[in-house]
């Protein structure tokens, strides 16, 4: 099992709470990436919002990619797993600069390709913003054009939302034969893109049974088109405590979200722009990604049992979001990881 985690760019995770002592600036997510490694940490996924879906529109973000290449000039083992929205990138040009990272890196950079939900963010950013199934189309053809820079040279597309002629990109990514990429989506759209197209599949949190259902539906779609096995992540919020009574009291204290809280309009945009299996409860959002679904909370041995339960049905990696997340992932390290592994 990999162990991931969110770098919060947003300043936490909480939208209950408003400051959850971990600021959205360059210091913070530098010392943390840093310990990350210490800790035995695998990746960080470093999200793609411009403004802040967390904390209300006014509250900062940092910008996902420029904050990459800073860490991967600072980090020495931990994959960068950075979210893209091809609505808001060209193809040809996130091709370069992501080589160009990549090299910096020596090699840990990945993609976390995302389709975007959120309308009023794109037109305050002034991108066009289309209809569900047209966002995959588009997504698709992003991702032959991409694929194609990282591995030829004088490559030629002619497609309906993306145009390059004889176009020449050097020097290649270290990875090969490209950067790893992950994709999430619970359309048919999706699912039938990222079975095509990726090299991962990333989910919300859920039970292990829901989670092996979709493995076992996306691996399905991979053998259909010959292609290599791909590896499952899942989201979760991790809560370790060494009772049950602690964990309850730390549930209670991060689920009371209310409908006035800043983020809430952000979350009624969300369930308007997705097409998602289950209806989400405010509860699950108020963590973000439903990460609570994934019950990675309890004591050490409870979260032990849970973990072994997600590997049972194919799981690779765990997306773990927590707060304070300095102080809460060396608990889960102390508690889960070390003894795990």
């Amino acid at each position: 099992m990999r162990y991931g985690y969110w770098m919060p760019v947003f300043g936490g995770w909480l939208r209950n709470v408003e400051d959850e002592n971990m600021r959205a600036d360059w210091d913070y997510v530098k010392t943390l990436a840093q310990r990350s490694e210490e800790l035995g940490y695998d990746l960080s996924l470093i999200a793609e919002l411009n403004l802040n879906d967390i904390k209300g529109e006014e509250a900062p973000s940092l910008d996902a990619w420029s904050t990459a290449a800073a860490l991967a000039a600072v980090t020495k083992k931990i994959e960068l797993m950075v979210a893209v929205r091809p609505t808001f990138h060209s193809p040809a040009l996130l091709a370069k600069q992501a080589a160009n990272i990549d090299h910096i890196s020596n090699g840990r950079l990945s993609l976390n390709v995302v389709s975007s939900w959120w309308q009023d963010e794109a037109k305050k950013y002034g991108v066009h913003f289309e209809q569900h199934d047209d966002r995959y189309a588009r997504t698709a053809e992003w991702l032959h054009v991409v694929d194609n820079m990282w591995k030829q040279d004088h490559f030629t597309f002619e497609g309906k939302f993306y145009q390059v002629t004889d176009s020449i990109l050097q020097p290649k990514p270290v990875s090969r034969p490209r950067p790893f990429i992950y994709a999430g989506g619970e359309s048919e759209a999706a699912k039938n893109m990222i079975a095509a197209q990726c090299d991962g599949y990333v989910m919300h949190g859920d039970e292990p049974e829901a989670i092996g259902r979709r493995i076992q539906d996306l691996s399905q779609r991979r053998d259909k088109l010959g292609l290599p096995p791909m590896k499952f992540g899942v989201a979760a919020y991790s809560v370790v405590r060494n009772t049950e009574a602690e964990v309850k009291k730390e549930l209670e204290r991060i689920t009371n979200v209310q409908g006035s809280a800043a983020g809430y309009k952000n979350y009624q945009q969300w369930l308007a722009g997705t097409q998602l299996e289950n209806q989400v409860s405010l509860q699950d959002y108020s963590v973000s990604n439903r990460g609570l679904r994934s019950g990675l909370t309890g004591t050490p041995d409870q979260v032990a049992e849970r973990i072994a339960a997600f590997e049972a049905v194919g799981v690779d990696l765990f997306l773990l979001q927590c707060s304070p997340q300095l102080e809460e992932m060396e608990r889960f390290s102390e508690a889960v990881i070390q003894v795990l592994a």
